[in-house]
């Protein structure tokens, strides 16, 4: 079991940067995956970035932009955005897959306006 905590979202004006990050509750070394998702309003959840065994994949929208990455010391995940568009606008979530069971934190806003 993990409970994850997302912190960094907020308003930003296109071309910005934020930097979110993910504390988990546990060592997070042996866990199988972990990610980064997200929810515009009206649409589906869809993927942004994971890394799977050490394999990062980025969604097509946000290759170049986005940058995953996962520091087992610390059990964090983090997520820099860069060049940001108001397509990026959603809540994000960051996701523990443990094979067993997949975990889910509460989400942080991201708004991307002038």
């Amino acid at each position: 079991q993990v409970h994850l905590v997302e912190s960094g979202g907020g308003l930003v004006q296109p071309g910005g940067s934020l930097r979110l990050s993910c504390a988990a509750s546990r060592n997070i070394f042996t866990i199988n995956a972990m990610g980064w998702y997200r929810q515009a309003p009206g649409k589906e959840r869809e993927l942004v970035a994971i890394i799977t065994r050490g394999r990062l994949t980025y969604a097509d929208s946000v290759k170049g932009r986005f940058t995953i990455s996962r520091d087992n010391a610390k059990n964090t995940l983090d997520l820099q955005m860069n060049s940001l568009e108001p397509e990026d606008t959603a809540v994000y979530y960051c996701n523990a897959n443990l094979i067993t069971n997949i975990y889910w934190g509460q989400g942080t806003q991201v708004t991307v306006s002038s």
